[in-house]
């Protein structure tokens, strides 16, 4: 499991009070760093490898300004060319947010899928969701 602390800002605040549903999506891309990582090690994106193929994202309870969040990335699945990871965010104790994504490892020059190297889905074992 990968796990990103995160210090909510007064400007991702929405009117009647909790952190506003968009911001959600970024926090937990940030989270996701260390995965674009081990895709794309200089962090380029002329050499970038990983395309989003799909988001989802359930909103539990409300997120608040002023109290850190937890924002935590597993891998769920790992196919031939494409990986699945689940994410939670946590405020005092509580399942906040869960969401699941989906990337391939994709060559932008040939325009096409490759498979996922053995060296990354070694690494990525290590975050593997066992539940």
């Amino acid at each position: 499991m990968l796990k990103k602390v995160i210090e909510p800002r007064v400007s991702e605040t929405d009117g009647v009070g909790h952190i506003n549903n968009t911001t959600i999506p970024v926090w937990l891309e940030a989270a996701r760093n260390p995965i674009f990582k081990l895709f794309t090690p200089d962090n380029s994106f002329k050499n970038w490898k990983l395309i989003l193929l799909n988001v989802n994202i359930d909103y539990l309870d409300q997120v608040y300004f002023g109290k850190e969040v937890e924002v935590f990335t597993w891998v769920k699945k790992i196919g031939n060319s494409s990986m699945e990871l689940y994410e939670e965010i946590h405020q005092e104790g509580r399942v906040c947010i869960k969401g699941k994504v989906v990337y391939v490892n994709f060559n932008l020059e040939e325009q096409q899928p490759e498979r996922i190297p053995d060296e990354i889905r070694k690494e990525l074992e290590k975050y593997f969701y066992l539940n």
